[in-house]
C-alpha cells in the first residue's frame, strides 16, 4: 500500500523538527536513507543558494552514497542543523570510512536552506545542531512507509509562497515498470503559486483537475493578499527545495540528471522561478532496489518525466496543506483560508 509520499520509496524515512511561537517560525526536515545509503545527485538553479556538501555529489567526485539529506529554515545559519545529523550518523558508524577503526567515518550530509529569518518575530530564532538531531531522530523513529506530515511543518514552518503561506508537500507515483518515483518539497518562493487573474494554482493546471474560484472569492482573496503585503517586509530571499527519490538503480550521473529535469516541476507550479534571490535546489536519491529497465539509456526517460510530475503535485499539496499565520514577524494567509474558509492561527 502506498501513501503518496516520499516514503513510498522503500527504505526512505522523513522526520520534521518544528519550532513555532515565542519568536520562532522555522524548522528542519531530514530525509534519512536506508542502511548503506543512497546514490545522490543535485542541481542548483537559484541565484542565491545556501547549501552544504553539494560538490560531493558531482559525478566526477569520490562520494558514491549519502545517508541523509537536510532541508532547513534559518537561511545559511540553519545549515548548522546538518551537524546534528552528522553526529547522529557518526554515533551509528554510518558514513564514509576513513580509517581501520569502523568507528572512523565521515558522514556526508548534503543540506540546503530556505530564507525565513525573522518571520516569527525573532531574527535569531533559527535551527541549530539540536534541531537537526531532533529531525533525524523523528525520521529514525517513524515506521517504514509512514505518512509524511505536510503543510506548515519542519523546514516549511516559516515558508512563504508568493505572499501566501508555503510549506512542505510530498507525492509519489509507480511506473508501469514497477519503479517508484517520489518527491518532497519545501515551497518558499518569491514567485507566485497561483494565477493572479483567477486564483487557480498553477500546478493544478498540469494535473487536469482545475476548479476555478468564484470571481467574488478571488477578489476578496486579492484584497487580503494586498493587505498582508503592505504589512509584511518585502521578502529579500526565498527558495524552493526538493528531494526527488526513486528505487531504480541509478548512477550518480543519472541521479544528477533526475535532479535537473525535476526542476521543471517547480517551473510548472511557481512563476517566476530561479531568480537571483531564489536558492532553488533539487536533490535526487536512488536506493537502487530495482533495475532501471532493459538496460537501455532511454529507459531513464520515464523516471525523469515522473520526477517533474511528482514535484508539481507536491508543491500543490504543500500550498493546500499550509495553515495561515499571524504574528510579530508578519501575517501570511494560506491558500485554504483565502479560497476555502480556514481561520487564521495567531502565534
Amino acid at each position: 500500500m502506498t501513501v503518496d509520499a516520499l516514503t513510498d520509496v522503500t527504505g526512505l524515512r522523513v522526520g520534521h523538527a518544528t519550532r513555532a511561537g515565542d519568536g520562532w517560525l522555522t524548522g528542519t526536515t531530514v530525509v534519512l536513507a536506508p542502511e548503506g545509503g543512497a546514490v545522490a545527485g543535485v542541481d542548483v538553479r537559484g541565484g542565491g543558494p545556501g547549501t552544504k556538501e553539494t560538490d560531493a555529489l558531482d559525478p566526477r567526485n569520490m562520494v558514491q552514497r549519502v545517508d541523509a539529506v537536510v532541508l532547513t529554515g534559518g537561511s545559511a545559519y540553519g545549515l548548522d542543523s546538518a551537524s546534528g545529523v552528522m553526529a547522529w550518523l557518526e554515533e551509528r558508524g554510518r558514513g564514509v570510512p576513513v580509517g581501520a577503526d569502523p568507528a572512523h567515518v565521515v558522514p556526508v550530509v548534503p543540506a540546503a536552506c530556505v530564507f525565513d529569518l525573522g518571520r516569527g518575530g525573532n531574527f535569531r530564532a533559527r535551527p541549530d545542531a539540536a534541531t537537526g538531531r531532533a529531525a533525524v531522530e523523528a525520521a529514525a523513529a517513524s515506521a517504514p512507509g509512514a505518512k509524511v506530515p505536510e503543510g506548515s511543518v519542519g523546514a516549511g514552518t516559516g515558508a512563504v509562497a508568493g505572499g501566501m503561506r508555503g510549506g512542505v508537500g510530498t507525492a509519489s507515483t509507480v511506473l508501469e515498470s514497477g519503479v517508484t518515483v517520489a518527491a518532497l518539497v519545501v515551497v518558499n518562493s518569491v514567485g507566485s503559486v497561483a494565477d493572479p487573474g483567477t486564483g487557480v494554482l498553477y500546478g493544478e493546471l498540469f494535473q487536469g483537475r482545475v476548479e476555478y474560484p468564484e470571481a467574488r472569492v478571488h477578489e476578496a482573496a486579492r484584497g487580503r493578499l494586498a493587505e498582508a503585503a503592505a504589512r509584511n517586509a518585502p521578502p529579500p530571499l526565498n527558495t524552493t527545495l526538493a528531494v526527488v527519490a526513486t528505487d531504480a538503480d541509478l548512477t550518480k550521473a543519472q541521479a544528477q540528471k533526475l535532479a535537473g529535469t525535476s526542476h521543471d516541476g517547480i517551473a510548472r507550479a511557481v512563476r517566476p522561478v530561479h531568480l537571483l534571490h531564489d536558492g532553488d535546489t533539487v536533490f535526487a536519491l536512488a536506493t537502487s532496489a530495482r533495475p532501471l529497465g532493459g538496460g537501455r539509456p532511454l529507459d531513464l526517460n520515464g523516471v525523469l518525466a515522473a520526477g517533474a510530475d511528482v514535484v508539481t503535485r507536491a508543491i500543490v499539496r504543500a500550498v493546500r496543506a499550509a495553515e495561515p499565520f499571524s504574528g510579530p514577524g508578519g501575517a501570511w494567509p494560506s491558500y485554504g483560508e483565502l479560497y476555502g474558509g480556514r481561520r487564521t492561527a495567531d502565534a
